[in-house]
């Protein structure tokens, strides 16, 4: 018994030090992970569950465009989307911008 409670700190000293060196993920493996956090995120904020939360997740993590399915704007934010264009278009900054966008989204 005497001769095993002596190996155990041995034992202990050599197993730690491979245990602390595993090799770093690779840079598919990081960006596969990057990717299943980002997809987990969104059918998250989309309160998916089920059947389609399965079907989202592999569309998103196979990169799909359709992993992401369009929302149908509400009329303010078609009216917001339009307004910001305009803005834009007519190169308005500032205080101008202001003033345009307040009165587009009254009128």
């Amino acid at each position: 018994m005497r001769a095993s409670i002596l190996m155990f700190p041995i034992l202990v000293a050599l197993v730690l030090p491979a245990a602390a060196q595993a090799p770093a993920p690779s840079a598919a493996q990081a960006a596969q992970r990057d990717r299943m956090k980002s997809c987990n995120v969104d059918a998250g904020t989309q309160k998916l569950a089920g059947d389609a939360r399965k079907s989202f997740m592999a569309d998103c993590l196979a990169g799909k465009a359709s992993a992401a399915p369009e929302k149908e704007l509400t009329p303010q934010q078609a009216k917001m989307k339009s307004c910001n264009a305009d803005a834009s278009a007519k190169s308005l900054k500032g205080a101008d911008r202001k003033a345009f966008m307040s009165t587009c989204l009254k009128g």
